[in-house]
């Protein structure tokens, strides 16, 4: 039986390795896995995924997975989708048509909030359908669990601004929810906004 998943984590919590290594464990063992990602995301090129740690591989987009015929979906054995964040309700609910009418497992990465503790609406909506939820984990600088993307520049933690401005270690960093609170981005800066 072909599930749903949502795969989440903060910023710098292996989404993407852990997407990647999910499409090589497949291939591996002989079966066919289709790679996308949404088409907001194009820091590494617009058909890339790439991990920090120096995995990549080419993907489709998803809206032209949604532009493919039924059957060849159907011939997938599972279908990954990285930065699904991004994805909109009617793309997520795409995937969960995947799963529940053509029977191939979706297996989705992404944040689950943006730099203001808000859901992303591609988020919101795997929460509300996803058969299963599970949480990558990463830490703080203080060693507590990271659950919050903050947002900074050279003035410290961005609390205003667009939901989506894509940037890496150079404008995000994972905080645990109190220094998130407290602007705090390491224990040397201080900074706090």
């Amino acid at each position: 039986m072909a599930k749903l998943y949502f795969n989440y984590g903060a910023m710098n919590s292996s989404k993407t390795a852990n997407a990647l290594m999910t499409y090589f464990n497949y291939k591996e063992v002989g079966q066919r896995a289709l790679l996308c990602k949404t088409d907001t995301d194009t820091r590494d090129g617009a058909r890339v995924l790439r991990s920090r740690i120096g995995l990549e591989q080419n993907c489709i987009l998803l809206y032209e997975l949604m532009e493919m015929p039924k059957e060849e979906i159907k011939t997938y054995h599972c279908i990954i989708v990285d930065e699904v964040q991004f994805a909109t309700k009617e793309q997520i609910d795409f995937l969960s048509d995947i799963v529940d009418f053509m029977d191939v497992p979706v297996v989705c990465y992404g944040l689950r909030t943006d730099f203001q503790n808000q859901l992303f609406p591609g988020s919101e909506r795997l929460i509300a359908v996803a058969d299963t939820i599970r949480e990558i984990k990463t830490v703080c600088w203080c060693g507590k669990k990271a659950t919050c993307n903050a947002r900074f520049n050279r003035d410290g933690i961005v609390r205003d601004g667009e939901q989506v401005v894509l940037g890496a270690n150079d404008s995000y960093v994972a905080l645990c929810r109190r220094h998130f609170k407290l602007g705090m981005l390491c224990p040397e800066s201080g900074l706090s906004s």
